[in-house]
C-alpha cells in the first residue's frame, strides 16, 4: 500500500521475500482426497527442494459446511502422508498455522482499499452467482460470466439493503501469466470470465479476495493448487494489480480423476485418504504414486 504498513500489517513489499514460502491451503468441508494429496505432497515437494517454508492455512470460511472435525481429520491426514509444515522468523512471517474464519478484519481492509480505489461495485443481482463465489471455482461449474446488469450502479444506491459487491473487471485486456507447470497462460477479460463477487451480501469476503490477501500477508512465493484454478488465478491477478500487490508464482498441478475420468471430489469417499488407510494403504504407496504423476 501506498502508506506503508497499516494497523492490519499491509506492507509495499509484501511479496518481496527473499525465500522460498509455500502454503497448504485445505478446505474443513470434508475429508481430503486422493487428488488433495497430490496436490498438497507436490507442495510440499517444492518448498523442500527449495529449502523453503510450508505453512498451513485452514480455509474456513464457509460457516454452513466447515467443520471441527473435518480440521483434525485433514491435519492427521497430512502427517500420516508425511507432509510437515513450518512457519518461523527466518522468512519474516509469523508463527501459523491460520484460520481464515478468524482474520475477516484483514479482508474487510482489503475491500474497503478497492472500494475507495472505485474498482468495484454494488450488485443487486440475484444470489446464485455469490453463492458460488465462496468456494472455490472448479473449471466444470465456474461462475457464469456476469452481464454487468449493474455495473453503472453508485454507492448511494445501498441505503439499508445488502448488496453483493463485485470488481470492475477491464473488458478486452488480456492476462497473462506463466504456469510452472502448465506454461505460458492467457485470459481475456470480459470473454472468459466476467465480474466476479468479492464481498457477499451475508458480509463474508469471496474466495477470490480472501486467498489474495492471505497469500500477499504471508508472503507466499509460490502457490502450488489444482489446474481447475488456472482461470481463477487471472482473477486474482487483477485483484493484486489494484491492491497494489506483486503476484506470487504458480504451479497448477493436473487434477486426478477416477476410474470413469471424472474429476476426483469430496463425494469420492472411496478415494479419501481417511478410507484408503483404512484399507491398508501405506503413504509410501501414495508418494511412489505421486512422484511418477506427472
Amino acid at each position: 500500500m501506498a502508506e506503508g504498513k497499516s494497523r492490519h500489517g499491509f506492507l509495499n513489499d509484501a511479496m518481496n521475500a527473499s525465500c522460498y514460502r509455500g502454503r497448504l491451503a485445505p478446505s474443513p468441508t470434508g475429508f481430503l482426497h486422493l487428488g488433495h494429496a497430490r496436490t498438497f505432497w507436490t507442495a510440499f515437494q517444492r518448498a523442500q527442494n527449495a529449502r523453503g517454508t510450508l505453512i498451513l492455512r485452514n480455509e474456513d470460511l464457509d460457516p454452513a459446511r466447515s467443520k471441527s472435525q473435518f480440521v483434525s481429520a485433514m491435519i492427521e491426514d497430512l502427517h500420516w502422508l508425511g507432509i510437515s509444515w513450518v512457519e518461523g522468523p527466518d522468512c519474516g512471517g509469523s508463527f501459523g498455522p491460520y484460520s481464515q474464519s478468524q482474520r475477516g478484519d484483514l479482508y474487510r481492509s482489503a475491500f474497503e482499499k478497492l472500494r475507495k480505489g472505485h474498482f468495484i461495485y454494488p450488485c443487486t443481482c440475484s444470489r446464485q452467482d455469490v453463492q458460488k463465489a465462496l468456494h472455490a471455482p472448479h473449471a466444470a461449474d465456474d461462475e457464469p460470466i456476469y452481464p454487468g446488469t449493474c455495473r453503472n450502479n453508485t454507492f448511494d444506491i445501498i441505503g439499508n439493503r445488502k448488496v453483493n459487491w463485485r470488481f470492475r473487471v477491464p473488458d478486452g485486456e488480456t492476462i497473462r501469466f506463466v504456469d510452472a507447470h502448465f506454461g505460458p497462460q492467457e485470459f481475456v477479460a470480459g470473454r472468459d470470465f466476467g465480474d466476479f463477487v468479492v464481498w457477499r451480501a451475508d458480509n463474508v469476503p469471496s474466495y477470490q479476495l480472501a486467498v489474495v490477501v492471505d497469500d500477499a500477508l504471508m508472503k507466499i512465493t509460490e502457490v502450488v493448487r489444482g489446474a481447475d484454478l488456472l482461470l481463477s488465478t487471472a482473477r486474482q491477478i487483477l485483484l493484486y494489480n489494484a491492491l497494489g500487490w506483486e503476484p506470487p508464482s504458480f504451479f497448477h498441478c493436473p487434477l486426478m480423476t477416477d476410474a470413469s475420468g471424472i474429476r476426483l471430489a469430496k463425494r469420492n469417499d472411496a478415494l479419501s485418504l481417511r478410507t484408503l488407510r483404512e484399507n491398508g494403504t501405506m503413504p509410501t504407496d501414495l508418494q511412489r504414486q505421486f512422484l511418477t504423476g506427472f
